[in-house]
C-alpha cells in the first residue's frame, strides 16, 4: 500500500485498500520473464456512452509472447481505495507462467479519473469491456500518455476467439479472465454483465447485495441476503468507505475537478444515502435500488461464464452468506461455479501459512494461489488440469506444515453438515432434547435513538489491534440469553447457524405502522464460552435484524461461520438490543422472549 494511505486505512483495510494480499511491491521490468509498461486508456462510460475517462494501467506480457506465439490474457483491479500497484504480484506471476496480465486502477481510484460508482456495470463494467477490447487488438484505446495523444503500439500477442460466450461473432475477443479482491471482486460481475468476449471469473471477497452489505437484514428475506427491508446501517466501515473515497478524489482533484461535485468522488446518489441512513439506521428506497444496481444480486441471470469464489472466514463487511447467495443462484441458473471459504478476509487480511501471498504467488506452496492457476489453466489454456473440488472451507484448529491444503474440509456439495438443534429453555439454558424445554421469560429494553449497549470488537480495527481485548458484555437490560453445558467434546460448525423465535414487543405493534423507522431492530450473535467464562462472538460475526412484523415469529439466518467449539467450552445466544457496529433502532422498545415451545430453537450445521 502507499506510504501516504491514512493510518486507519493502512492498520485496518488489509485486503480492501490493496485489493489482494497488501501488495506494494512494483514490477520488475528487468526480468528476463517478462516485460511491463504503463499505459493510459481513454474509455467512455455511463449509460450513454458519454463520459470520458482516463484509465491508468500496467500492462505485462510474457516475453516469449508474440504475434506467432499468442498467450491467453488476464485482467485485474484494485480493492476500494487501492491501485493498479496492489496487483504488481498477480502481473509478475502469471506473465512468467505465459498469461498476458492487464493490472489497471479502477475508476476514482489510483491515478484513473471520473467518479467511484461502486462498479457500476454502466460504469465499471464498461469501462473494463473497453479494456477487454484492448486486449484483444482494438486500436485508439491505449496510450503512453494521460492526454492520450500518443498512441500506444496495437497489441497483437494475445490468443484470440472468433465467438463470444452467446455463441455469437465477435471481433477483439481476447481469451481472457479476470481477478481480483473486494471492489476488484465486484468489477468481475460488472464487466461479464456487459461483456459476453470474457472468459472466466475469479472474484474474491465481494458482494452480492450492496445494500445488505452496508445495512444487513438478516430477517424477511427475498432472495439470497436481500431483505424486503432495509437493515442496521454499519457506522464503522460507512465511515471509512466515504472518508476513503473522498480522499482519492481530493489527492486527484487537480487532473478531474468534475469528481468532487456534488457527491466528493462518488456517484451523486452516495451522499444523501449516507446522511439518511447515518439519521434513520437504514437506507431508503431509492437507496436500496441504487446500491443493488451496482450489485451482482440485480443482474445475476447475465453471469454465465465459469466462476470461483472465494469468502472470507474473518470478514464483518463482506460475509459468508453473500458468496453462498451468489454460489446457490448460479449454481441454480446452470453456471459453472465453486467457492472456497477462505481463512482471511476484510477483518484479518493476513491469510494462514500456506494460503496465498500475492507479493510471491506460488502454486507449489499456497493452495489458493494454486486453485487460481489451475483455475486459469483451465479455462483460459484449455488445461486438463483438475479446478478443485466444488466445496472447500478452511479449519482453524487443524494443524498442518506448508501448503494449506490439509486444513481445508471438501465437498462434492453444499452445503455440508448436519443440522444440530438447541431449544431455547428456562433457565437461560440452550438444550438438545424437545421433550427437555421448560417455560421462562426474560426480558430487556433496547437503547433510544440507535445507541451501542455491548463492548462488541470494533468492525475493521478488531482484527488488527494487538493485545488483550475487552470481554463480550451488554449492559444490563439491554439483551437476553441462553447457554449450552459444557460440551463434552468438540463441537465443529460449517455454515450459517438459524434461529427461529417469537417475541413479544407491545410498542412495536404500533410504532412499526410508521414503516423500517418503527420498526424493531435486535442483533443476535453466537458466543463461544470457555471453561473459565470468557466469552467472545465467533468472528465477530453480528445479524442485525429489522423486524416487519414484531406480532409474527420470525427467522434469522446469521451469518456463516467456520469454528471449533472446544470440549469444555459453551455455545451461548444472544438477541441484544444495540450495537456498536450498527445504528440500532431509532425508538427503546420493551422485548420478552418466552421459551416452552419447539418453536423456539437455533439450529447449528455441524460437520463432526
Amino acid at each position: 500500500m502507499r506510504a501516504s494511505r491514512p493510518v486507519l486505512a493502512v492498520a485496518a483495510l488489509g485486503l480492501l485498500a490493496a485489493g489482494l494480499g497488501g501488495i506494494s511491491s512494483s514490477a520488475n521490468a528487468a526480468d528476463p520473464a517478462f516485460t511491463v509498461q504503463t499505459l493510459h486508456f481513454a474509455v467512455k462510460t455511463g449509460p450513454t456512452g458519454a463520459q470520458a475517462c482516463d484509465i491508468i494501467g500496467d500492462l505485462y506480457l510474457p516475453s516469449s509472447a508474440s504475434s506467432s506465439h499468442r498467450v491467453p490474457a488476464i485482467l485485474a483491479t484494485n480493492g476500494f481505495g487501492g491501485s493498479k500497484d496492489d496487483q504488481a504480484g498477480i502481473g509478475k506471476a502469471f506473465a512468467a507462467r505465459g498469461y498476458a496480465v492487464l493490472s489497471y486502477s479502477g475508476l476514482g481510484f489510483g491515478g484513473s479519473t471520473c467518479k467511484i460508482t461502486l462498479d457500476d456495470p454502466d460504469y465499471d463494467g464498461k469501462a473494463a469491456s473497453q479494456l477487454v477490447s484492448y486486449l484483444g487488438g482494438k486500436v485508439g484505446i491505449a496510450f503512453t500518455d494521460a492526454k492520450h495523444t500518443t498512441p500506444a503500439p496495437v497489441l497483437n500477442v494475445v490468443q484470440l476467439d472468433t465467438h463470444d460466450h452467446t455463441a455469437h461473432s465477435s471481433t477483439n475477443d481476447p481469451r481472457v479472465g479476470m481477478v481480483g479482491g473486494s471492489y476488484g471482486g465486484q468489477n468481475q460481475f460488472a464487466a461479464a454483465s456487459v461483456d459476453p468476449r470474457i472468459d472466466t471469473i475469479v472474484p474474491i471477497i465481494t458482494w452480492n447485495d450492496l445494500s445488505y452489505s452496508l445495512a444487513p437484514n438478516n430477517t424477511a428475506k427475498t432472495t439470497g441476503v436481500s431483505s424486503s427491508t432495509t437493515g442496521a446501517t454499519k457506522i464503522v466501515w460507512g465511515l471509512l468507505f466515504s472518508g476513503l473515497g473522498i480522499v482519492d478524489g481530493v489527492q486527484h482533484a487537480a487532473d478531474d475537478p468534475p469528481r468532487l461535485v456534488p457527491c466528493p468522488n462518488f456517484a451523486t446518489f452516495v451522499c444523501p444515502a449516507l446522511v439518511y441512513a447515518g439519521t434513520t439506521g437504514g437506507f431508503d428506497g431509492t437507496s436500496i435500488a441504487a446500491l443493488r444496481h451496482a450489485s451482482v444480486s440485480s443482474y445475476m441471470k447475465k453471469i454465465t461464464i465459469p466462476t470461483l469464489l472465494f469468502q472470507g472466514e474473518n470478514d464483518t463487511l463482506f460475509n459468508i452468506n453473500e458468496a453462498v447467495a451468489t454460489y446457490q443462484a448460479l449454481k441454480a441458473q446452470g453456471t459453472p461455479t465453486k467457492m472456497v471459504w477462505q481463512q482471511w478476509g476484510h477483518s484479518n487480511s493476513t491469510p494462514a501459512p500456506g494460503e496465498i501471498d500475492l507479493d510471491d504467488p506460488n502454486p507449489a506452496t499456497q493452495y489458493e494461489t494454486a486453485r487460481i492457476a489451475d483455475w486459469f489453466d483451465h479455462y483460459l489454456k484449455g488445461s486438463s488440469v483438475s479446478t478443485g473440488p466444488n466445496f472447500a472451507y478452511f479449519r482453524d484448529w487443524i494443524s498442518y506444515s506448508g501448503i494449506a491444503t490439509p486444513a481445508y474440509g471438501t465437498s462434492s456439495t453444499f452445503p455440508v453438515g448436519t443440522a444440530k438443534k438447541y431449544y431455547l429453555s428456562a433457565g437461560k439454558k440452550l438444550v438438545t432434547s424437545s421433550s427437555g424445554i421448560a417455560a421462562d421469560t426474560q426480558s430487556f429494553v433496547t437503547p433510544p435513538a440507535g445507541l451501542p449497549s455491548s463492548l462488541d470488537p470494533a468492525d475493521v480495527l478488531g482484527g488488527y489491534i494487538p493485545g488483550p481485548t475487552l470481554p463480550e458484555l451488554d449492559l444490563p437490560g439491554t439483551s437476553a440469553a441462553w447457554t449450552t453445558p459444557a460440551l463434552s467434546g468438540a463441537l465443529d460448525v460449517a455454515g450459517s447457524p438459524v434461529l427461529n423465535v417469537a417475541l413479544a414487543a407491545p410498542t412495536a405493534k404500533v410504532t412499526q405502522a410508521i414503516g423500517p423507522n418503527g420498526q424493531l431492530v435486535l442483533f443476535v450473535k453466537v458466543l463461544d464460552v470457555d471453561a473459565k467464562g470468557n466469552a467472545s462472538v465467533v468472528r465477530n460475526l453480528i445479524a442485525p435484524v429489522r423486524i416487519p412484523d414484531a406480532t409474527k415469529p420470525f427467522t434469522v439466518t446469521l451469518p456463516g461461520i467456520v469454528h471449533r467449539f472446544a470440549a469444555g467450552h459453551s455455545i451461548r445466544l444472544v438477541i441484544a438490543g444495540g450495537s456498536p457496529n450498527y445504528r440500532g433502532g431509532l425508538l427503546p422498545t420493551p422485548v420478552s422472549v418466552t421459551t416452552g415451545a419447539s418453536s423456539q430453537v437455533l439450529t447449528l450445521p455441524v460437520v463432526n
